[in-house]
Order: C-alpha cells, then structure tokens, then sequence
C-alpha cells in the first residue's frame, strides 16, 4: 500500500545512477510523488529557491565540496524542511556531524532496498531516521562524556584536510582546493596530529585504516 500523496522530493547527488534509483523507490512508496534531481550545489540551490521541497535526499561529497557547509544555508531557505544524508561515508564519523549541523536522518549508500524504503518512509511521517547503531553511539557518547572514535575530536575542516592528506594531497595542493593560505593548511595539520598524539602521515592513514571505513 502506497502511502499519502502530493510529497514534494528533491534528490541531491552527483551520481545520475543514484539519482534514479531512489527516484524509483520513491515512486514505489508514494502516490504521485513530485521528484525533482539535482547534481550539484546550484540547481540544488535553484529547486530550494523555487519549489517547497518536503523531503531532501543529499549526498555528503559533491565537486564543489562537502555538503556539510551548505546545510545551514538550506534550512535558512526552508526552514521545515527534512534531510536525509545518503551517503558512502561511514556513519560513525560523519552521522553525528550532519545530525548536529541540521540534518534529520543519516543512511548508508551499502543499505539494503528495504532499509532504504523504511527510511524514506520514516523521514515522510516521523521527520527523522537513524540507525540503531547511531543511536547507541549517541548514548555511549553521552554517558562517557567523550568520544569513542579519535578521529571525532576532528572539526568538519580539520576532517577535510586529514582526508586530503591521506589521499596524497600537499599542503600548497589542499589550500588551492580549500581556498584558504597555505600556513592555515600547516596549521591545521598540526592541530590534526596534536589531537590525536600522532607525529607523522603514516599514522594518520593508520588511524583512518583502523577506524574510518571510507579510507579503507
């Protein structure tokens, strides 16, 4: 049984294959759905600007960059509407930050077709979904006052850099791409290895092997 009609959806990703794969589970769900698709951060932007959106579908990495950036923009356009992040990356870093800057339901591209359906479904009538796995972490997190992973005393920009770093990326490199100084690249850098008692990039990538499965 299909649920209500008349949902207004718009699915951010950068990935056409993607883009109409939820577009069909979407259709499977609802009764006629308005669906709207964009893969980038300007038609993106354009559909806000346009069209009220009940549901966005967004994906965390785009060319332009990281869609973490973005979201308080969005919520300023449309104030109610819901974020779903589907998303490759692994959620036990990033599900927290994007719940935290806005978002209201955080899913995995590796989920199943049903997990997904239940997720589309929850975030129509309840306006959030996480897994339990999430909500344990966010539980563990509280009663211990600190987190579990090292890499989440990380900021969002500090994160952006470790990445660069791990993928081969020089400091001259990361500031082109970040459009910030190069000094501000170094210091960085050096926050990033203060915080997680590291000296070296070998044990960056080590530490991200051990507990950051995107960088796996």
């Amino acid at each position: 049984m299909k649920l209500l009609n008349n949902y207004t959806f718009l699915i951010s990703d950068d990935h056409s294959i993607v883009r109409q794969g939820i577009s069909m589970i979407i259709n499977e769900l609802f009764l006629n759905p308005k669906i709207y698709k964009s893969g980038n951060f300007k038609d993106t932007f354009k559909f806000l600007n346009e069209t009220k959106i009940d549901l966005l579908i967004l994906d965390i990495n785009f060319p332009e960059g990281n869609s973490i950036n973005i979201i308080k923009d969005i919520k300023n356009i449309q104030p109610e509407i819901k974020i779903l992040i589907f998303t490759a990356y692994n959620e036990d870093i990033y599900a927290l930050r994007y719940l935290n800057s806005g978002a209201s339901g955080y899913l995995s591209k590796g989920s199943s077709e049903e997990e997904m359906k239940q997720a589309l479904t929850n975030m129509i009538l309840s306006g959030k979904h996480i897994t339990q796995n999430v909500k344990d972490r966010i539980l563990d997190s509280y009663i211990s006052k600190s987190p579990i992973n090292p890499i989440e005393q990380l900021s969002n920009r500090e994160l952006e850099v470790a990445r660069m770093l791990i993928k081969g990326h020089g400091n001259l490199e990361i500031s082109d791409l970040l459009n910030i100084k190069k000094t501000t690249v170094s210091t960085f850098k050096n926050r990033i290895f203060e915080k997680l008692e590291i000296d070296n990039l070998a044990a960056l990538i080590e530490l991200f092997r051990l507990y950051n499965d995107d960088e796996k």
